[in-house]
């Protein structure tokens, strides 16, 4: 069984139809049967109609359904990363606090660390 597709109309295509609605109009029942052959409600005709009437050409041609995406990839990463930065920052101050505490705890007992230069050599 196939899938369901949604159909999308040209603005070119519904033009034409609009065309020949409206010169069907005279006639009792052609308005039916031309909605029948080209397989259209009727509500096709009332949208396409109020577009065409506030002179939209925009709103004639087919718009993609949902909600836009205007996110840029930038920010997310740049987000990402500063969260990072955050989580390893606190790792950070938490062992340098332990290192406080061991050096003190050291010194109490009279064995002191000796220092380390910033390249972390004794």
């Amino acid at each position: 069984m196939a899938k369901a597709k949604r159909r999308k109309f040209t603005a070119k295509y519904k033009q034409q139809i609009l065309a020949k609605a409206d010169a069907a109009a005279s006639e009792s029942g052609a308005i039916g049967a031309l909605l029948r052959r080209e397989g259209l409600y009727s509500s096709h005709l009332v949208k396409w109609r109020r577009d065409r009437e506030a002179s939209i050409q925009q709103g004639l041609e087919p718009r993609k359904r949902g909600p836009k995406f205007t996110r840029n990839p930038m920010a997310d990463e740049n987000q990402k990363l500063q969260r990072e930065n955050e989580r390893l920052s606190e790792q950070l101050r938490k062992a340098e606090l332990i290192i406080d505490v061991q050096k003190k705890v050291a010194a109490l007992l009279g064995a002191p660390i000796p220092p380390t230069d910033s390249k972390g050599q004794r």
